[in-house]
């Protein structure tokens, strides 16, 4: 199995909206797990010397301000919409609901759609879209 391969069985499972998929042809053997926003992966976070004092920021400027953060559950890139072409899943003044979907983050090729887990009106969105975020970052601020 190439990589292209690989690319096209990811690329299936992502069409299917699979959370798991095996491969096994010969001695190749694949499993390729997604991981679900509600389970909890830790990762030590290490963001670069230059970006460390912006995250520290960016972090302690929301818990001042009333409402629910909505934190990254994983390292990844985060995504306002479904593709460059598409309206952002919300904006500031959207209202939500627990299971809304405010945004996707990618991981290693999954993306992996988190959604709001509380009810509310989006005050601010804390990240750009296409920026790196850590793990348990801010993401957005719910009233």
């Amino acid at each position: 199995m190439n990589f292209d391969d690989l690319d096209k069985l990811i690329e299936r499972m992502e069409k299917a909206s699979l959370s798991e998929i095996s491969y096994k042809d010969g001695e190749v053997d694949i499993k390729l797990k997604k991981e679900m926003q509600k389970e909890v992966v830790q990762t030590p976070a290490q963001p670069a010397p230059a970006a460390q004092p912006a995250a520290k920021a960016a972090e302690a400027a929301p818990a001042e301000k009333d409402g629910v953060l909505v934190k990254a559950p994983m390292v990844g890139t985060f995504y306002k919409a479904p593709s460059p072409e598409s309206d952002p899943f919300v904006s500031v003044g959207d209202k939500v609901t627990n299971d809304s979907v405010v945004c996707i983050l990618e991981a290693m090729k999954l993306f992996n759609e988190i959604q709001a887990e509380t009810s509310g009106e989006i005050a601010e969105i804390l990240v750009e879209d296409g920026e790196m975020v850590e793990y348990d970052q801010p993401l957005f601020r719910i009233i």
